[in-house]
C-alpha cells in the first residue's frame, strides 16, 4: 500500500506538471497506461460525427486517422458517454453486452486488428455538442477491465480532469516565471495566486476586474472569497497548500454563483509540488485559483429521452440512428450492427416509449427537441 501511494503521488505530480507544459502529456499518458494495466491512453473529444485526439500514447497513427475519418460514427461508446456523468468511469461492458460489441463493424474492423479488448473512459466535460474524454485502453493480453483496473483508474482520473480543465484555460507551454506572468495577464479567465490563508499575492487583469465587479468573488477579511457566502474557497485553498495528496479530488470544478447567465467555475491547483513549485516559491503562493464562465447547455433531445425512458446506451444509439437515417437496413449500416439486433432494440424502444412505429419515434424525438415541450 505504501509503495502504491508513492507511485500515485509521483504520477499525480507528473499529471499536474502538464498544466504548465503540455509537451509532457505523452510521457504522463504512458505512465498512466502502465499504472492502469493497459497499453494506450488518450485525451480526446467527440461529437455525433466528429472528433479530435488532443493527446495520446500507444495508438498507431494509421488507426487513429481511420477512427477520426470513418469509425467514429460506428463507435458504440459514444452513447454511453452521453449518459455518463462527468467523472463517471465507463467500460465497454457498462455500455453494451460484449457479444453485441463483437458483432459490430467497429469491433471487427477497427478494434480487433489492433488487439484492443476494452477501455475505461470518463467524460472530463460535456455539452449538447459532445464530450471531452479521457480513456485508458487494454490489449487482449491485458484482458477486459476488471475491478482492480477500475479502482486504479478511479485513483488518477480526477487529477487528469483538473489538469485538462486548467490547461484549457491556460493554453501555454512555458514554466519560466516572467513569461508565465505575461501569459496570465493575457488570459480572459481570472487567475489568482494565493497564500495558504487565501490572501492574494497575484491577480491577473481579468481577476482584478472580477474583484472590482464583486459579483463572483471578492476580498473578505483580506482574503479571496466567493461572493456567495455559501461557497468556501478558503477551505479548499488550505488543503491545496498541503500539496496534491492533501487536496485530493477537491477543487476540481467549484461552482460559483453569479447573477448572470451561465455559470462560473473555479479550479484550484496546488503550487507546492513538482515543477509548479518554481511559480509558488517565486510568489510565496500555495495555490493558483482559475475562474472562468462556462455556458449552461441543454442536453440533446435523444439524451433527454434516454434519461426519461431509461434507455440503455445501445437503445439510445438505435434511436439516434432512426432519427438521423431511418429504416432498419440504414440503421444497421450506420451503427455497424446486424439488422436482427436493430429489430430487437426497436421492439424495446417501442415498449419503453409507448410507440408502435419508427415514425412515432421520430416524432417523439422532434417533440423533445422543442423548447415548448411539456415536462
Amino acid at each position: 500500500m505504501i509503495a502504491e501511494e508513492k507511485v500515485v503521488s509521483e504520477l499525480v505530480n507528473t499529471i499536474y506538471d502538464t498544466v504548465f507544459d503540455n509537451s509532457l502529456w505523452p510521457a504522463a499518458l504512458k505512465r498512466l497506461a502502465e499504472f492502469f494495466g493497459g497499453w494506450a491512453a488518450a485525451i480526446y473529444s467527440k461529437g455525433s460525427a466528429t472528433g479530435a485526439v488532443h493527446q495520446q500514447f500507444g495508438f498507431d497513427p494509421h488507426y487513429q486517422r481511420l477512427y477520426l475519418s470513418k469509425y467514429i460514427t460506428l463507435d458504440p461508446s459514444m452513447a454511453g458517454h452521453c449518459l455518463a456523468d462527468v467523472g463517471q468511469l465507463v467500460s465497454m461492458g457498462d455500455i453494451m453486452p460484449y457479444r453485441e460489441l463483437q458483432e459490430s463493424r467497429f469491433h471487427q474492423e477497427w478494434a480487433t486488428p489492433q488487439g484492443l479488448a476494452d477501455c475505461l473512459t470518463t467524460p472530463l466535460d460535456k455539452s449538447a455538442a459532445g464530450a471531452a474524454l479521457f480513456g485508458l485502453f487494454r490489449h487482449e493480453d491485458d484482458g477486459v477491465v476488471d475491478c482492480e483496473a477500475r479502482r486504479r483508474g478511479g485513483l488518477v482520473t480526477p487529477h487528469v480532469r483538473r489538469a485538462v480543465l486548467i490547461g484549457n484555460v491556460l493554453d501555454k507551454k512555458t514554466t519560466e516565471t516572467t513569461a508565465f506572468m505575461k501569459a496570465l495577464d493575457g488570459l480572459a479567465a481570472a487567475v489568482f495566486l494565493v497564500e495558504k490563508n487565501c490572501r492574494i499575492v497575484f491577480a491577473n487583469q481579468s481577476a482584478q476586474a472580477m474583484l472590482e465587479d464583486g459579483r463572483v468573488v471578492c476580498v473578505r477579511n483580506r482574503a479571496l472569497a466567493a461572493a456567495d457566502w455559501r461557497t468556501s474557497l478558503s477551505e479548499i485553498v488550505m488543503l491545496a497548500g498541503g500539496g496534491d495528496a492533501e487536496l485530493g479530488t477537491s477543487g476540481i470544478a467549484v461552482p460559483l454563483s453569479a447573477p448572470s447567465k451561465g455559470r462560473w467555475l473555479a479550479h484550484i491547483l496546488p503550487l507546492t509540488s513538482g515543477a509548479r513549485q518554481q511559480t509558488g516559491t517565486s510568489f510565496n503562493a500555495g495555490a493558483a485559483v482559475f475562474i472562468h464562465r462556462t455556458a449552461l447547455e441543454a442536453p440533446s433531445s435523444v439524451e433527454s429521452m434516454a434519461r426519461l425512458y431509461r434507455l440503455t446506451p445501445s437503445e439510445m444509439r438505435v434511436l439516434r440512428a432512426v432519427s438521423d437515417v431511418g429504416g432498419i437496413s440504414a440503421v444497421a449500416d450506420a451503427i455497424g450492427i446486424s439488422q436482427a439486433t436493430v429489430k430487437t432494440h426497436l421492439q424495446r424502444l417501442f415498449a419503453k416509449t409507448g410507440t408502435n412505429r419508427q415514425g412515432d419515434l421520430i416524432k417523439l424525438v422532434a417533440a423533445h427537441a422543442s423548447p415548448l415541450r411539456q415536462p
